[in-house]
């Protein structure tokens, strides 16, 4: 089956939606495509402290200075002073005003600003711990109310490209260009053909490489690794910020423990109650997230023991009551035995966040023509070495609509007749299922080598060895792709495979330790 739309977007966490809500209202032909079965499965959704907004005794100047600090001075300066000037009042214009989002407030009707590690002043706004899923919720409301077409359970398999996929010889002369993608839907086991002349790429992070991780399981690098084997430029992919507060538990899985309890006053101790992070930074609790982590993985290996402790009970310092301001927080534990009004909450670092990814200009534009990347997926060098605290949601608000005011104003049309010349997706006529149980192997073995090599804390020799065994797996697992019955799990599989490869080849070029890449020499 064949599809034609001015643009479609891949991925329908806060940055997608955005630039399908603005794209939609200036009358585009668009649709939003997402590999789950529901929409509102994104990082996005899972995001718990909040967003970085416009306050009254901020500056743009101050900001500029605490991401640069939080970066490691390695932020593109270009990409700081872009977000810095026209990302913080975007929260009230859009998100509030237009949208309609009503963030948490004082008994006195004020916005509640917290704080987050590294941040100079409380600016930013949220929802209790509920922003993501407020922000995601909302927006998919107001998406559907503008006209956005969604497609869920479609998982894009590979862009389309003149140079690659034409059967016009002449194609291979020009400039590559991406004319749209090839998805599988899901439920049907059918590969369709959508034809666009945009291609916006919003398909989140990398966390589901590793062994643990805050971020949904569908995080598998999915955007990364469709632009690389298209010919993208992928950057700064060594930096992988960990999270320094997941919840450990036996069963509850990939929960985050927000930031913003130690912006309320949460204190981190061993399991003798000692408090530690002293110790490690003289900023203490409020260290950014790579020096916490890295204390908190010393901490745990000299220990001997599996987990830290998070203690909010004794320190909370918030205005309202503690299980209502970390309400998310408080059910999800309690639902495990823990109640954090009375006692500490057991922690492990997590992989959290990609700071690199797909090479972005200020609009979302990446190094292929008609290709746009916004959000996780993208690198625009905001962050630098390492992602200031709440900046990820806004610079996916402020980037989707920066991506589609640069399609509005500048897009280009494709003629129809290079369209027909992109054959339907064929597969091999000996295609044979496998059993999930080898996938899951195989994803098992990939996570387990980033954990252990390509981790909090590397080393050259860790490194070498993910490279081979990174380099063994791919081999094995590309082989089975060509001839298997494709399904939505094995596209993850090709994806992971080549995203983390990706992320050690940059790790090893990089010897240098900055940020939240540490190699210990």
């Amino acid at each position: 089956m064949r599809h034609y739309y001015d643009a479609v977007i891949v991925g329908s966490g806060l940055a997608g939606l955005t630039c399908a809500i603005y794209l939609k209202k200036a009358g585009l032909d668009i649709v939003v495509m997402t590999k789950e079965p529901e929409l509102n499965e994104t990082n996005t959704f899972y995001a718990q402290g909040g967003i970085i907004a416009s306050t009254d005794d901020d500056s743009a100047e101050l900001l500029r200075s605490d991401l640069l600090r939080a970066g490691a001075g390695y932020n593109n300066l270009e990409a700081v002073d872009f977000f810095v000037r026209y990302g913080p009042p975007l929260v009230f214009d859009f998100l509030i005003d237009e949208v309609g989002i009503q963030f948490s407030r004082s008994v006195e009707g004020q916005i509640d600003y917290t704080e987050e590690a590294a941040h100079s002043k409380r600016r930013i706004v949220h929802y209790e711990d509920h922003t993501g899923d407020k922000i995601e919720d909302s927006l998919i409301d107001y998406a559907l109310k503008c006209g956005v077409k969604f497609l869920a359970d479609h998982t894009t398999v590979d862009l389309i490209t003149n140079n690659h996929h034409s059967r016009d010889t002449q194609e291979v002369y020009r400039e590559r260009e991406v004319m749209g993608v090839y998805a599988l839907n899901n439920r049907e086991g059918v590969i369709e053909t959508f034809f666009s002349r945009n291609v916006i790429l919003a398909t989140g992070g990398t966390g589901s490489l590793y062994f643990h991780s805050t971020n949904p399981v569908s995080a598998t690098g999915d955007g990364v690794s469709m632009a690389h084997r298209s010919g993208a430029d992928i950057i700064n992919a060594e930096f992988i910020q960990f999270h320094p507060t997941s919840l450990y538990h036996r069963d509850i899985k990939r929960f985050l423990i927000s930031e913003s309890l130690r912006g309320e006053g949460a204190r981190l101790v061993d399991h003798q109650g000692i408090y530690f992070m002293k110790e490690y930074s003289e900023l203490g609790d409020l260290a950014p997230r790579d020096i916490v982590s890295r204390a908190v993985f010393d901490r745990i290996s000299k220990s001997g023991k599996e987990y830290m402790l998070l203690d909010i009970a004794n320190h909370y310092k918030g205005s309202s009551p503690l299980g209502e301001r970390f309400s998310k927080i408080y059910h999800t534990c309690k639902k495990g035995g823990i109640d954090i009004t009375k006692e500490p909450i057991p922690i492990t670092p997590a992989a959290h966040y990609f700071c690199g990814g797909i090479k972005t200009d200020t609009r979302g534009k990446t190094s292929l023509k008609n290709l746009f990347a916004v959000g996780e997926v993208s690198c625009t060098g905001l962050h630098g070495a390492n992602r200031l605290a709440s900046a990820s949601l806004l610079e996916g608000l402020l980037w989707g609509k920066s991506a589609a005011e640069e399609i509005i104003s500048n897009g280009r049309e494709i003629k129809r007749e290079r369209f027909d010349n992109i054959p339907d997706w064929s597969r091999p006529t000996n295609a044979e299922a496998f059993d999930p149980l080898l996938i899951d192997q195989d994803m098992k073995a990939i996570q387990l080598t980033m954990w252990n090599y390509a981790g909090i804390i590397r080393t050259e020799k860790g490194l070498r060895r993910a490279q081979a065994d990174l380099d063994y797996y791919a081999h094995r697992i590309m082989r089975f792709y060509k001839s298997a019955e494709i399904n939505k799990e094995i596209i993850e599989l090709r994806n992971a495979v080549v995203s983390s490869q990706l992320i050690v080849a940059a790790a090893i070029r990089n010897s240098k330790p900055v940020g939240c890449h540490y190699i210990r020499k």
